[in-house]
């Protein structure tokens, strides 16, 4: 009986569901979220403006004491993943609604608050479940199962819609049945957490006076940093080109060749950017992370972040001469799982698909870069607020130039649109020369 409790306590039962689970709603609400309205035919400045779906995870610090102090970890965890599997459920018997677009809009809205509070449960669980020497191994294994929540969400998922789609000549019964999918996944997760999770006895609801941060001492040594100006700067448009192209990406590999598009399949954009292109992007980060260690943050910030914005001229060439020559493969030996002959044929285009994977390794070279920058701007007794601030003004500028991305592609057109993207990148590199780095 014994041995059976601690098997219940090994972290290899429950960190990979747990990291997969946190995942899943993120990239469905910031990534496949574009694709859907895209398919029920929103306009890219509607589709922009979706930026504004990924505020939760960034002020998600202004509850994280209620998450602290009320119920333990535990339970948030649990139930969070239950309610997001719901509002999963729900959406997928939308579908046959009037106002599609709007009830979508607020189930992702909901999702959004419900998975970022649990982001702040699982990892508050992770703290307290796991000893220091487990958290520094399992460190990497929950970036693993993150990043295959990327590709289960932004891959998958988008190519079983489109499968699906054509399968019942329907785009709604396919987006039904793919969202009612995600659903279960979750809620099968949910119900194995509820069993599997062990109760450490450090969860426990905390609510003390003496417990509250002194917000007011955190935000002032924050702001006595050296340079800080600079830095906050820095931090506000070092991704303004990314900002700009990432809403507008989707749109301009699924828009038609009148409209400026490449005239892909939703399938298509699901394997050569939700699969490969996330491949691409784990490869860059942990690349970028060796090269950091080796020979450090100021020697390298520089070059790795040139590294995520220069590929941005590789989509500038592609809205202008849009090259059309594809390659085909046959993985009709798949079609078994639909009980028929049905031909599975995967079409992409080289080029299109060696610009994704390149941006996507550069990204991922310059994202580690950055997130490594935001660490090291982040001292004192006040470093987890320090990392919060610095997070807050990230996502600002982040969500801003996506905002605006939709309307500036309606006025100028994709070429223009990612040649603002990649002159955006400028200011960035240059405010790098006044920001006060020392070697470690």
């Amino acid at each position: 009986m014994k041995e059976e409790t601690e098997a219940k306590k090994n972290p290899w039962l429950f960190i990979p569901t747990q990291y997969f689970a946190e995942g899943v709603p993120y990239i469905i609400v910031n990534q496949l979220s574009v694709a859907l309205f895209k398919s029920l035919e929103a306009t890219n400045a509607f589709i922009g403006a979706t930026s504004l779906l990924s505020l939760p995870w960034s002020i998600k610090f202004l509850w994280g004491p209620i998450v602290d102090g009320y119920f333990t970890k535990r339970k948030w965890h649990i139930l969070m993943q239950f309610l997001i599997s719901l509002l999963l459920l729900i959406l997928s018997i939308s579908f046959a609604l009037p106002n599609l677009i709007l009830i979508s809009l607020v189930i992702f809205i909901l999702i959004a608050f419900l998975s970022a509070t649990n982001d702040i449960a699982t990892d508050g669980y992770y703290l307290i479940a796991l000893g220091k020497k487990q958290q520094a191994f399992f460190s990497g294994i929950r970036s693993t199962f993150y990043r295959i929540a990327m590709i289960f969400s932004g891959g998958v998922l988008l190519y079983l819609s489109d499968l699906l789609a054509k399968k019942y000549q329907s785009i709604h019964f396919g987006w039904s049945l793919t969202f009612a999918f995600a659903g279960i996944v979750i809620l099968l997760i949910s119900f194995y957490h509820m069993i599997i999770l062990p109760k450490p006895s450090e969860d426990k609801a905390v609510m003390s006076e003496n417990t509250k941060i002194p917000f007011k001492k955190a935000f002032a040594t924050y702001f006595k940093q050296e340079k800080i100006a600079y830095v906050i700067a820095f931090i506000l448009v070092v991704r303004l080109g990314e900002g700009i192209l990432l809403k507008m990406l989707q749109p301009f590999l699924n828009d038609s060749i009148e409209k400026g598009g490449m005239n892909f399949g939703w399938g298509e954009i699901g394997i050569m950017y939700g699969t490969f292109g996330v491949i691409a992007l784990v490869v860059g980060g942990i690349l970028s992370g060796w090269i950091i260690k080796k020979y450090g943050l100021k020697k390298t910030i520089f070059p790795l972040i040139l590294c995520m914005n220069i590929p941005n001229v590789l989509y500038a060439f592609l809205a202008l001469y849009r090259p059309m020559e594809t390659w085909s493969i046959d993985i009709s030996f798949f079609s078994f799982f639909w009980g028929d002959a049905q031909k599975l044929i995967i079409t992409f285009n080289p080029l299109v698909q060696f610009s994704i994977i390149i941006e996507q390794f550069g990204y991922g070279l310059g994202f580690t870069a950055f997130m490594v920058f935001l660490l090291y701007f982040s001292k004192g007794e006040f470093k987890t607020s320090h990392y919060a601030i610095s997070t807050g003004f990230m996502a600002i500028g982040l969500i801003i130039p996506g905002f605006i991305s939709g309307f500036l592609q309606e006025l100028a057109g994709y070429s223009w649109l990612f040649i603002i993207s990649t002159i955006a990148t400028i200011p960035g590199m240059i405010l790098l020369f006044f920001i006060p780095l020392n070697d470690d």
